[in-house]
Formats: structure tokens, sequence, C-alpha cells
């Protein structure tokens, strides 16, 4: 992701100077607010552990974003997406169900006084078949009636989000607006809510220009890790294009040596390959 003044609060450095600052949490608690819709205002959060152990059947890790549990008990899950996540919302009842155990197994509650747990998936992409870039999601009847709000469900598609800053009105579209386009807007073009204290703090944390050393030395680690992880990632993708390629090719082969009709070469001509590749299929057949 390119980043001009601004570094953007959907990257990983953004992510954490921003939802993750834990000196300051004066955004966190705000937004967490606004995507939970709630008109009582968090005061206090708890950062949580962000990572469980060995939890499924092949002892593999789970790790989210972020984690953290308000004044009133409340637990938040915050996961950010940057990419195509078709089956992300399994991935959030996988969280929120392990959360809801973790709470269970305590043995420190009864079933009147569970406390709130709130999965939140801030989605670059769209995933969902609605229209609405916000959607909350509870356990209701096939009338719409709510049956449980105890665990919630909260997704943000970036994609779906095109209001003009004059549209602009509540908190959640400040919050969305400001994530999508941030690092795209020159600081002459800076709207009027940005001024608002939470978010003038927000960005203050992604002004490149007011960096420590530090910072930036750490900014251009996670730079680079990311691009090593996009790298490596698409070669996988290549490779599996490839491998699934070859994997038609030979079943191609095969079926036209199944037929007795073309030669070797023929065969080979027919299918872009070479005639060793459809001797070995011959071979092995």
């Amino acid at each position: 992701m390119e980043t001009g003044v601004y570094i953007p609060i959907i990257s990983d450095y953004g992510f954490k100077a921003t939802f993750g600052n834990e000196a300051d949490s004066l955004f966190l608690r705000t937004a967490l607010q606004a995507l939970i819709k709630s008109d009582t205002p968090i005061r206090e959060v708890h950062f949580d552990k962000n990572v469980f152990e060995a939890l499924t059947i092949d002892s593999r890790s789970g790790i989210f974003d972020l984690a953290c549990t308000d004044e009133n008990g409340s637990q938040f899950i915050v996961e950010m997406q940057l990419g195509l996540a078709p089956y992300f919302v399994q991935r959030m009842k996988f969280y929120a169900l392990h959360k809801f155990n973790t709470v269970v197994e305590r043995g420190e509650f009864d079933y009147a006084n569970l406390p709130r747990i709130y999965a939140i998936a801030i989605l670059a992409k769209s995933i969902l078949p609605t229209a609405h870039f916000h959607t909350v999601a509870n356990l209701r009847s096939e009338a719409g009636e709510i049956i449980d709000s105890q665990m919630t469900f909260i997704t943000v598609e970036l994609a779906k989000f095109n209001k003009q800053v004059a549209e602009i009105e509540t908190d959640l579209d400040k919050l969305v607006y400001t994530m999508k386009t941030l690092h795209t807007i020159e600081p002459t073009q800076y709207p009027a809510f940005w001024n608002e204290e939470w978010l003038k703090r927000a960005i203050d944390e992604l002004d490149t220009r007011k960096m420590t050393p530090e910072e930036r030395a750490y900014f251009a680690r996670v730079t680079a890790a990311n691009a090593e992880a996009v790298k490596a990632e698409k070669q996988k993708i290549r490779e599996a294009v490839e491998q699934n390629e070859q994997s038609i090719k030979a079943e191609t082969v095969k079926n036209l040596l199944g037929l007795n009709i073309l030669s070797v070469a023929q065969i080979a001509k027919t299918v872009g390959v070479t005639e060793d590749f459809v001797r070995k299929i011959s071979v092995d057949r």
C-alpha cells in the first residue's frame, strides 16, 4: 500500500498506532462506541491478550488484531482484513465463540450476567450480500425479532462506503471516511471534523512528518516485512495456478492417450506441452 503524508489506518502500522494505541485510547474508545452504535461513552478500555493457543484439533493457534474490555466488562474483538475474504464471517464466529467459551470456563458467572461480546470486522472489500457499509447482526427469529444480543457481530465494508464530506454526520461516518481516505488526501484538503480531538490525535500518530527517528525505523521494518509477506503470498498463488494448469493438462493428455487416435507429437501440440510430458503421463498410466 502506497503511503503519502499520512500512513493508512488500515495498514498494520496504522492500525496499531491508532486502534492499538495503549498510551492513548481516546480514538479506540470513540471508534468502538461508533461501531456498536451506542449512545453511552466508553470511558476505559483494558487491552487483552489477542492470541489463543492450540485451540483447534491440530493444535493450531489463532490470533486477531485487537482484543479489549471496557469498564462494564463488555468484550471487543477487532479484526482488519485488506484482501478478499469470502469466509471472513466464519473466522469471526470462531473468534467470538472462543471468547464466549473463555468466559464460561472461568466459572465466575451466571447466565443472566454474561458480558456482551462484540466481534468487529473491518474489511477493505465487500463480502456480504447487503447494501449498507455497516452491518450489525444478532441472533434473530425468522420474523427479525432479536432472540439474543449478548453476542453481536459488526461488519464494516469500506468498499461500500461512498459518502462525500458534505453528507457525513455521525461519528461512524467520520471514522469510516477517515479510514478509507486519510492516506489519499493532501493536508490542505482537511475536512473540518478531522480537528475533533479523537480523530486529530489518531491522525497525528499517522503523520510521517511528525515521526521520530525510532518511529520511522519501526515503520520501515513493518513496511518491509509486509512487502515480503505479500510477495510470498503472490508466489504461492502463482504456484497454485501453475499446478492447477498442469493438472488440467495432464488430465487432458491422459484422456487423449486413452482414445489411441493421436500420436505423442500430435497430443503434445494439441495440449501445448512437450512430448516428454506426454510420454511421462503415458508411463504413469
